[in-house]
C-alpha cells in the first residue's frame, strides 16, 4: 500500500512526538505481509506534492495489484500560497491525474476526502473548514467511477459524537508541561496524536471494507493467534 498526502498522514519522528500521522498506524489494520509506504509530507497539497517531485518515486515503485491512497485537501484550499493553492477544478484534475497514472501501472487508486479539523462551534458541531474541497473529491469519484472513502464525513461524525474533552485527545491539544517537545503546550486542532491516528485509521479501514473486493483483501481478516493461545504462561 502506498499513501500520498499531507501532515495528517505523514510519518513523524521523536522530535515532534506526540504528533502521529495516520500512515504510521495503518498497518494495525492490515493483514500480515502488507507493507505501508507512507510518502505523505507535511504542508503538501496535490499541486506541490507533484511539483516538488515527491510523486515520482511513488510512480516508479507502483506495481500491479498495489493500492494507492490519495488524500489531499488541507493545503490545496490556501489561496494565499500560490505554490500550494489549487482551485477546485485544478484540484480535481490533479487527483484524477494521480489516479490515472496509478491505473497505468496496474495499481488500484482510492480517493480519500481530507480528515476533519476539530474546529468546534458553540453548538458542539464542527465547522466545515475544508469548504468545497471534500465535495470536489466526492463529485470526481462519481464522475470518473473511482473508489472513494469519505473520511471527512466519517471523522466529523466521530468527533461530534464524543465529549469535547475526549475528542481533544485525538489532536495536538494539551497543556504546558506534558510533552518535552512542547513545553508551553499546544492548541492544534488539525494534527493528530497516536489515539487520533488509530481511531481515524479505523474509519479508513471501514471504508476499505465497504469497498470490498481487492480493497478489503488488504485488511486483517481476524485475530492473529498468539503463541500463548490455549497455553499457560511460562512459570
Amino acid at each position: 500500500m502506498y499513501w500520498i498526502g499531507d501532515s495528517t498522514v505523514q510519518f513523524n519522528h521523536m522530535d515532534t512526538w506526540p504528533q502521529c500521522g495516520m500512515g504510521q498506524v495503518l498497518d494495525l489494520y492490515l493483514r500480515p505481509g502488507i507493507t505501508v509506504h507512507d510518502h505523505a509530507k507535511n504542508g503538501r497539497s496535490a499541486k506541490s506534492f507533484r511539483a516538488e517531485g515527491l510523486w515520482e518515486p511513488v510512480y516508479r515503485a507502483l506495481q500491479p495489484g498495489d493500492l494507492l491512497l490519495i488524500q489531499f485537501g488541507h493545503n490545496d484550499e490556501k489561496e494565499y500560497d500560490p505554490e500550494r493553492y489549487a482551485a477546485p477544478e485544478e484540484f480535481a484534475r490533479l487527483l484524477l491525474d494521480y489516479a490515472r497514472l496509478a491505473k497505468e501501472k496496474g495499481a488500484h487508486p482510492v480517493l480519500v476526502t481530507p480528515l476533519t479539523r476539530r474546529h468546534l462551534l458553540p453548538n458542539g458541531k464542527l465547522e466545515n473548514s475544508h469548504g468545497v474541497y471534500p465535495d470536489t473529491v466526492r463529485m470526481l469519484a462519481v464522475r470518473e467511477k473511482l473508489p472513494l472513502i469519505d473520511l471527512t464525513t466519517a471523522s466529523r461524525a466521530l468527533v461530534e459524537s464524543l465529549p469535547e474533552e475526549k475528542s481533544r485527545e485525538f489532536y495536538m491539544v494539551f497543556p504546558a508541561g506534558v510533552y518535552d517537545n512542547y513545553p508551553e503546550g499546544k492548541e492544534d486542532n488539525t494534527h493528530l496524536r497516536y489515539l487520533g491516528a488509530v481511531k481515524f485509521c479505523g474509519l479508513l479501514a471501514d471504508g476499505l471494507k465497504a469497498l470490498g473486493g481487492v480493497y478489503a483483501d488488504f485488511l486483517l481478516q481476524g485475530p492473529i493467534a498468539d503463541k500463548y493461545d490455549g497455553k499457560q504462561y511460562e512459570k
